[in-house]
């Protein structure tokens, strides 16, 4: 990396900045107290048209504290973490702290469920990158996408890389602290025949930068997804089976555990609500979290409040099986956190998997939807209504590239419609998973 970080030495500093808000909070008078704190540094280039655009280094760093008095909470952020603007935040936390109404759900988690294993779980891979060598990989990638023929010009490939520390501590005398690193490269391109401009993109994402794929193979897919998409009409209106391409269905699974998210249920704002322990899904699904998985792009061995974080299966065999608590949201809906204060944490499916091929056969004819475009979800109803691309299937094959139509349905028709789950599982983020093919949805198009 173009700056030199050190991370065990920030490690250090913030632990010690972390101990000293709490026994500062402790001295003015705060009941309980819980501290955060981050640094962050980077590099980031961007290119275009084989021309370097921009090349940002970054560097963030920010402390939040968070002080108890009775039931009555104050907090108070700094992106300063030394002595005098941790003791103004301190302060602060503790001037609202006094002010505010009480609340009964208010506290820290039970100190009993504070995490005692805390492993190192593989998820710091800094990058020696000087700022020529990420130009260099980002016009690589570029230039194998360009080269490709249909191809008529790039909307630009980007390079980020980056790594940093996280600390929490409570009074509890809990302190967990997480060194981390994030790589990614991607490209987009732009392809132009008589029917019009079409664009598309490619991205590979690890910790491990020796785990991203080659930047020219990143280019070349960028250039083929581009060029699938010249052509592209619009499909009929009606009710059709849908493929969600995996990029889109790892969505779904968001739209679903934003529904078992604890702040939804006990606002009453969750399609899920009230549905613990009933069936959502075929019972050949399950869906669960492994926060303690090596190497993962969300593993940690502690949540948000310092609690042990563990495998939760949220669906088992269709049904849900838990929702997704913190104990603020816990003691809210009366019962236990689960340990997801923050959100939940390398998503897997436990189902059978086939091949893409194989679902296409088994729609027959329908719609395989690789783009989704504007906000139509309503967390609240479970109804969704998006923008849409993609490709037209008939007898099972792919047909050709259609845009300009919406899909829509409820989350959960659509979940109990799930017909099977692709093998092409897409790896890069915290949720992993192949494509899904819903039974129906309605189409409107021409």
């Amino acid at each position: 990396m173009a700056q030199a970080f050190d991370a065990s030495a920030q490690q250090s500093l913030l632990t010690a900045r972390a101990e000293e808000a709490l026994a500062l909070a402790k001295r003015l008078g705060a009941d309980a107290a819980e501290v955060g704190a981050s640094v962050d540094q980077g590099i980031g280039v961007s290119v275009r048209q084989g021309e370097v655009e921009t090349v940002e280094l970054s560097r963030d760093q920010g402390i939040a504290v968070t002080l108890y008095v009775g039931q009555r909470k104050g907090s108070a952020s700094s992106t300063d973490a030394s002595s005098a603007s941790i003791q103004a935040a301190v302060e602060k936390a503790l001037a609202i702290a006094r002010y505010t109404g009480e609340d009964p759900a208010a506290g820290l988690a039970d100190a009993s469920l504070m995490a005692t294993e805390l492993p190192d779980l593989e998820v710091h891979y800094p990058w020696a990158l000087t700022t020529d060598e990420a130009i260099e990989l980002a016009l690589a990638c570029e230039q194998a996408g360009r080269d490709v023929d249909g191809i008529s010009q790039s909307d630009g490939a980007s390079l980020s890389s980056g790594e940093g520390v996280r600390v929490y501590a409570n009074s509890h005398g809990f302190l967990g602290t997480q060194k981390g690193s994030s790589h990614s490269l991607s490209c987009m391109l732009i392809a132009q025949d008589a029917s019009g401009m079409q664009r598309d993109y490619d991205y590979t994402s690890a910790r491990d930068p020796k785990a991203l794929r080659d930047p020219a193979e990143v280019g070349r897919e960028a250039a083929e997804r581009t060029l699938r998409r010249l052509g592209a009409k619009r499909p009929p209106t009606g009710t059709f089976p849908v493929l969600f391409d995996p990029s889109l269905s790892s969505g779904l699974i968001g739209h679903l555990l934003s529904g078992l998210a604890g702040g939804a249920l006990y606002r009453q704002a969750s399609f899920l609500c009230d549905r613990l322990g009933t069936p959502l899904f075929p019972d050949w699904f399950s869906l669960e979290e492994r926060p303690m998985e090596i190497g993962a792009t969300a593993s940690s061995p502690f949540d948000g409040e310092g609690v042990q974080t563990r495998n939760n299966r949220f669906i088992d065999q269709g049904s849900i099986a838990s929702y997704m608590l913190s104990s603020y949201s816990a003691r809210r809906l009366g019962m236990q956190t689960t340990g997801n204060a923050g959100g939940a944490r390398n998503v897997r499916l436990v189902a059978p998997l086939q091949s893409r091929d194989s679902l296409l056969k088994e729609m027959g004819r329908g719609i395989w939807v690789t783009e989704l475009m504007g906000q139509g979800v309503n967390g609240v109803t479970g109804d969704y209504s998006r923008g849409a691309a993609g490709f037209w299937v008939e007898d099972g094959k792919v047909q050709y590239p259609i845009e300009e139509f919406t899909i829509a349905g409820n989350l959960e028709r659509m979940f109990a419609g799930l017909v099977g789950i692709g093998d092409d599982t897409d790896t890069r983020g915290s949720v992993h998973t192949g494509s899904w093919l819903i039974d129906a949805m309605t189409v409107a198009g021409d």
